[in-house]
């Protein structure tokens, strides 16, 4: 097959090492499969100079990493037969008799138009975002979101330089971009790999601003706040959230303000402020109760912002406060009314009661509800993983010799030694 130039640029685009490549590839089969995947260094190699065309497994990862299918990495599927691309010499051959002949250029154009950039190019990219962000309410925190999320960025970005398009598709087409990276920024914090989340927060911020789109910002903004709030940093989670707050999406949609103070609470518990969190959940739940459910918002708010999510994010700021009865009450009302598609956000809002139960001495039903979450997809999530493993060493700190402590062990031996 000879040098696969264009799944090499594709490397090089994503700065990935081949070490990183091969592992991110393991890491979309474990994510198709449930087994980490076998690909090494040598296949990396291979992939690039030998292999015409993957075997399945590696193409869904290749997918997975990339964002595309396999044919346009520079793959061609048995029986497919193209022509040879043109080498330098071709085209200085080209150049040559265009310039001493005048025909060349008749008989093959060396440069076709620049075609017409639409709306519809738009909307092809928008509903593969769709997809993004339903895995997101699935699985979320994977490393294939977060690359396919980089990758339908660059799509978008790549568009800006493929033809003509008005000032308005190049404002939605950076606003996409931007959009996109905010989704891989998300998956990165809720996959617990912050330093990723921080650069794509960089480029998201600087994306936002060449699109104009306020709601963009917004989200940005406060998905930024959720990446202090997670690291410990509570003053730079207020003061990012605070631009989210702030601005005009936030002025006029009751939904996008609620959402803003929602996510203030939650950052304000970590500083111990109840009477803040009680003031920021009340203006949350103003401000839901005024927005209008019918009212068309980007996808990636109306998937997963209600009542359920102002209930979760309280949740979260009580038990920062260590008010655990009003922690409880706040994760009863979560699961009771969150939306089935959103299976992490029900595996999250369970480990956030069960720490509940806890915190008032309850220890049989606090195992009970942690042993309730499915022993799949959700309980190999880094943040519900690192949730339960807290839950474990508090138990353990309440009563280290209890039978609830020795049957919480045996189970979690259990589910590591037969992962479902």
């Amino acid at each position: 097959m000879g040098d696969n130039t264009v799944l090499r640029d594709r490397i090089v685009h994503l700065s990935l090492t081949r070490t990183e490549l091969a592992h991110q590839m393991n890491l979309a089969v474990q994510d198709l499969t449930g087994r980490y995947g076998t690909v090494s260094e040598r296949t990396i190699h291979d992939l690039l100079t030998r292999t015409r065309w993957p075997h399945a497994k590696q193409r869904a990862a290749l997918r997975a990493v990339f964002g595309c299918p396999a044919e346009e990495l520079g793959f061609t599927p048995p029986g497919s037969h193209h022509p040879p691309a043109p080498t330098e010499n071709d085209v200085l051959r080209r150049t040559f008799l265009t310039a001493t002949t005048g025909t060349a250029v008749a008989a093959v154009p060396l440069v076709s138009a620049p075609r017409r950039i639409g709306s519809g190019d738009i909307q092809r990219l928008q509903a593969q975002f769709a997809d993004i962000i339903a895995s997101d309410h699935r699985d979320g925190g994977t490393t294939s979101i977060e690359t396919q999320a980089v990758a339908l960025a660059d799509q978008a970005l790549a568009l800006q330089q493929q033809g003509t398009a008005s000032q308005r598709i190049r404002s939605g087409l950076y606003a996409s971009a931007a959009s996109f990276t905010s989704s891989a920024m998300w998956a990165a914090i809720d996959g617990r790999r912050f330093q990723a989340a921080q650069q794509h927060l960089d480029r998201a911020s600087s994306l936002a601003a060449m699109s104009g789109d306020p709601s963009i910002a917004f989200r940005i903004w406060s998905h930024a706040g959720t990446l202090y709030r997670h690291l410990g940093r509570p003053a730079d989670g207020l003061a990012a959230n605070n631009v989210a707050r702030n601005s005009s999406i936030s002025r006029r949609d009751p939904l996008f303000a609620s959402l803003g103070h929602a996510r203030h609470a939650a950052i304000l518990g970590l500083t111990g402020d109840t009477a803040a969190v009680e003031r920021a959940i009340g203006h949350a739940q103003e401000a839901l109760n005024r927005a209008d459910p019918g009212a068309y918002r980007p996808v990636w708010i109306a998937a997963f912002y209600d009542q359920a999510e102002l209930d979760s994010l309280a949740l979260a700021a009580y038990l920062s406060l260590h008010q655990y009865e009003q922690a409880e009450a706040r994760a009863h009302r979560t699961l009771s009314v969150l939306r089935p598609h959103l299976q992490r956000s029900r595996a999250i809002a369970t480990a956030r009661l069960a720490h509940a139960q806890l915190g008032q001495a309850d220890l049989e039903p606090a195992i009970t509800t942690a042993m309730s979450i499915p022993n799949q997809g959700q309980a190999r999530h880094p943040r519900i993983t690192g949730m339960l493993d807290a839950f474990g060493r508090r138990l353990h700190a309440i009563a280290p010799n209890s039978t609830h402590t020795q049957l919480w062990d045996q189970y979690t031996q259990d589910t590591r030694r037969n992962p479902a």
